[in-house]
């Protein structure tokens, strides 16, 4: 059990691993750059930031990543699901970070970043980056878009979401039907949100 908080844990190593987030302890260093982790999880992921390995690959487009918990959240992007739901309204989200910062924007009015450099407060860890970029003169990079539609001037981060451009805009295919009604559409989030429509 730990003495300090009195978690208890099925056996001693998930017990040392949470002791460490109250000691700060960080024993796995990577051998390329000063980076630590409280456990080797973090670490090994943290590796392939250096090899570029993505080992997890998703079937519907074929989009890779580093982790399978970065998998699962690409995954909601095609099937528009949002299992993080706010207690405090009806907002929900795809991803635990962005419930997160809705709760903090929204609700609590936190603001956990902050600049040393003025005082600069902000609850989106995007804009505070952004802002201490102004600081020291570097400019902000651009996200990367190298997935061009031909037949416009769009661009997109990932393959996937060109892919869905292309039908959605161009095509005018809808391959995503209802069975119990005659909805068609060209997104399979749009689908899915037709469908709990119904079951409402």
């Amino acid at each position: 059990m730990c003495e300090e908080c009195g978690y208890r844990a099925t056996d001693r190593s998930h017990l040392s691993r949470h002791i460490r987030k109250h000691t700060g302890e960080k024993p796995y260093k990577c051998d390329q750059c000063d980076y630590s982790a409280a456990h080797k999880p973090a670490l090994d992921h943290h590796l392939r930031t250096h090899t570029g390995e993505k080992p997890y690959i998703c079937e519907e487009c074929g989009h890779r990543t580093t982790t399978k918990p970065g998998l699962l959240r690409h995954i909601r992007t095609h099937t528009g699901e949002k299992p993080y739901g706010c207690d405090l309204c009806d907002y929900s989200a795809a991803d635990k970070g962005n419930l997160e910062r809705h709760i903090m924007v929204k609700h609590t009015g936190e603001k956990p970043y902050m600049c040393g450099e003025c005082g600069y407060r902000t609850a989106d860890s995007s804009h505070f980056y952004k802002h201490i970029k102004k600081h020291s003169g570097e400019k902000p990079s651009p996200r990367k878009k190298p997935h061009k539609c031909d037949e416009c001037d769009y661009s997109a981060s990932q393959k996937c979401r060109l892919d869905q451009h292309i039908i959605s805009k161009h095509s005018g295919e809808k391959p995503y039907r209802f069975d119990k009604c005659d909805f068609r559409t060209a997104s399979k989030s749009h689908l899915s949100l037709h469908i709990k429509k119904h079951s409402a």
